[in-house]
């Protein structure tokens, strides 16, 4: 686990692998009491933070439009 890597400034996919790890770890019960809760304090920022990449995702999903001939564009949203 890259414990000291800024949450923030990771990609969706290795924030993911991070958290499943996190989880192995914590499913397999063998870690003391304290490191168990701060492993799930983490696991809790890292979902946090893959919520808010996926999120992000489906904004711009929802602005990308088709016009009558199949063309790609943006649609004009207002936030």
């Amino acid at each position: 686990m890259m414990a000291q890597e800024s949450i923030g400034q990771m990609e969706f996919e290795q924030a993911l692998k991070e958290l499943e790890d996190i989880v192995k770890v914590l499913e397999e019960g063998k870690s003391s009491l304290k490191e168990s809760v701060d492993l799930y304090e983490r696991g809790v920022l890292l979902k946090k933070h893959c919520d808010g990449i996926l999120e992000s995702v489906q904004l711009r999903i929802n602005q990308i439009s088709f016009d009558k001939n199949g063309e790609m564009g943006q649609k004009e949203v207002e936030l």
